[in-house]
């Protein structure tokens, strides 16, 4: 192992094609006392395939609380742990967050092994932005907790990543573009790594048209264009031409900023100069 003494290991495994498995996450998951899989029958097809031995017990969303405990257990009498997920890097969207939260508890050393993640293979072949990005996972299914996240992204200028499952893609399609608007693009990834592999770049209203006439299949990764400065920019404006310029002003001198500082903010804010804004304010006087 890479350590001496109790320890986990957070194997990331290939999202679908096998191959993807790095030689140092093999060695990892052979050297392991414990495998501590999300899906036991899931990963026995890639411990079968790499002829890993190592025992497997099951670490999911039903469990993690539990069984975290125990795994902890395990570290702190000296044994290592590998944990890995159903695909991708674990602790991303997965049950693996909580174990990595109780072994910093513990003082039990944690160790990323590196690989696939959709996310990162998502962003970085859609030909969208992947300077900055926000990785959103799965939305929330409380409605309120969803509307909250959707009212934050509405506005994000990053690039937006997010998960869905083929039987709910419809619906979230259609979420999204009442909040984001038919026109925004996005790039629908299907399958990734593997051999059908898919992905569509189009805006939201084409993205709903062309599911109303084909069905969705497997799992999706949506990669969002974030909100253009100059929409938000053109934005802004309508929201001040609708304004009074003494309400535009009030604005500012109510967050304490003098007249002289507001009235240049107020010209900044509709694209002209400070003393077109005074001669105007002379003028309502």
């Amino acid at each position: 192992m890479d350590s001496e003494g109790g320890a986990l290991y957070l194997v990331a495994t290939p999202i679908g094609n096998l191959e993807d498995m790095t030689l140092r996450g093999i060695r990892i998951l052979k050297e392991a006392d414990l495998i501590a899989a999300e899906d036991t029958r899931t990963s026995g097809v890639l411990m079968s395939h790499y002829e890993i031995h190592t025992p497997l017990t099951s670490y999911h969303e039903f469990n993690k609380i539990d069984k975290a405990d125990y795994l902890v257990e395990q570290m702190l009498q000296g044994r290592t742990v590998a944990c890995i997920t159903d695909a991708g890097t674990p602790g991303i969207s997965d049950p693996g967050e909580e174990l990595v939260k109780k072994c910093t508890e513990e003082g039990i050393p944690v160790y990323a092994v590196p690989g696939p993640a959709a996310c990162i293979t998502a962003v970085t072949s859609s030909g969208l932005s992947c300077r900055r990005f926000s990785f959103e996972a799965f939305l929330p299914k409380d409605k309120k907790e969803r509307e909250r996240v959707l009212d934050e992204i509405k506005d994000d200028t990053r690039t937006i990543i997010i998960y869905e499952a083929p039987h709910h893609l419809k619906k979230t399609l259609a979420e999204l573009a009442g909040v984001l608007g038919d026109d925004r693009r996005l790039v629908l990834c299907r399958e990734l790594t593997k051999k059908f592999e898919d992905k569509q770049q189009m805006t939201f209203g084409e993205a709903i048209s062309f599911y109303n006439e084909n069905e969705p299949r497997g799992e999706y990764v949506l990669v969002i264009e974030g909100k253009s400065r100059e929409e938000q920019q053109a934005e802004k404006q309508q929201a001040f031409s609708e304004m009074t310029l003494e309400e535009h002003m009030a604005l500012y001198t109510g967050k304490g900023i003098s007249e002289k500082d507001a009235m240049k903010a107020v010209a900044r804010d509709l694209g002209t100069t400070k003393r077109e804004i005074y001669r105007r304010l002379k003028v309502n006087e």
